[in-house]
């Protein structure tokens, strides 16, 4: 095969060189292909519908799972475009191991409520195509007073299933119960009556003293109300019973609150940014109609 004479470089100039040496390389160089896009595994085509495992677990702001002890929570998970629910069912289970959740460090990716057996919410969808969801969840199912809810957006895969933790939904709050007076109590004007009430995380874990829930870190106080006036503010000491806190008040006369009054009970971890509320009515009697003792 006869060879291409190349001309000399002392017969032309530089610029012809350069030119000639890209025309030739454009020559050799292998076709152009268009660049691929690339592949989701999973993903699958429209109309090539896979099945998903969607896997959800509720936990309060700051402790351990809603589980059965206050009624578990309701998981929603609708279509983002066309409005759709998808899926809905109620959390059940434990509430988790507190050690693990509470007092053991953990890299960013390391499950943190299940590597121990805990509550949670699983279901499996048929998804043709990427999917952006909403997932809402309500609880805790079993104190009405104390309900929350929190949603997330998340962008779910065909055939792409969620393990370990699965998509977290934390709920702020606390679980807070007045406990006396008894509801419906009618009060005596002018008496000393002692405001007691109940205080939990929303998982139901007691808030005490010294506790990975630390009843001195947390402000809790009691609250007279009078229509919407704050006509006096107590301080709650812990009883030593359980999550149980207590301050006395005296009962204002009924000309001063003609529609009863308001017992309140305020709980704010500020440290936490979470915070709580429990609040009854009772009627004021006159001082003259106090039952006689027997």
């Amino acid at each position: 095969m006869s060879r291409i004479p190349l001309p000399s470089p002392t017969s032309i100039g530089l610029p012809s060189i350069l030119l000639f040496m890209a025309v030739f390389g454009m020559a050799l160089a292998p076709p152009l292909t268009a660049a691929q896009p690339p592949v989701v595994p999973g993903a699958g085509q429209a109309g090539e519908a896979k099945t998903t495992e969607v896997l959800v677990r509720v936990v309060a702001h700051g402790a351990m799972v809603l589980g059965d002890e206050v009624g578990g929570a309701r998981i929603t998970i609708t279509d983002v475009a066309t409005g759709q629910i998808l899926a809905s069912g109620l959390q059940r289970g434990e509430t988790g191991d507190q050690n693990q959740i509470m007092r053991t460090p953990h890299l960013m990716e390391e499950p943190q409520y299940s590597s121990r057996p805990s509550a949670s919410y699983r279901t499996t969808l048929q998804l043709d195509r990427p999917t952006l969801v909403e997932i809402a969840a309500q609880g805790p199912l079993g104190y009405p007073g104390a309900m929350q809810r929190a949603s997330q957006t998340v962008l779910l895969i065909p055939g792409q299933d969620m393990k370990h933790d699965g998509i977290v939904l934390q709920l702020y709050g606390f679980i807070v119960q007045i406990e006396e007076p008894a509801a419906g109590t009618a009060l005596i004007a002018k008496e000393d009556v002692k405001l007691k009430a109940s205080v939990r995380t929303l998982s139901g874990s007691l808030v005490r003293p010294h506790g990975d829930w630390d009843s001195r870190k947390i402000h809790i106080y009691g609250e007279v109300v009078i229509g919407q006036r704050v006509v006096e503010r107590l301080q709650m000491f812990y009883t030593g019973e359980k999550s149980s806190f207590e301050a006395p008040f005296f009962v204002p006369q009924p000309a001063e609150a003609p529609d009863g009054i308001t017992l309140r009970v305020v709980v704010a971890d500020e440290g936490r940014n979470n915070f709580g509320l429990g609040e009854a009515k009772f009627p004021v009697l006159p001082e003259q109609l106090r039952p006689k003792q027997r």
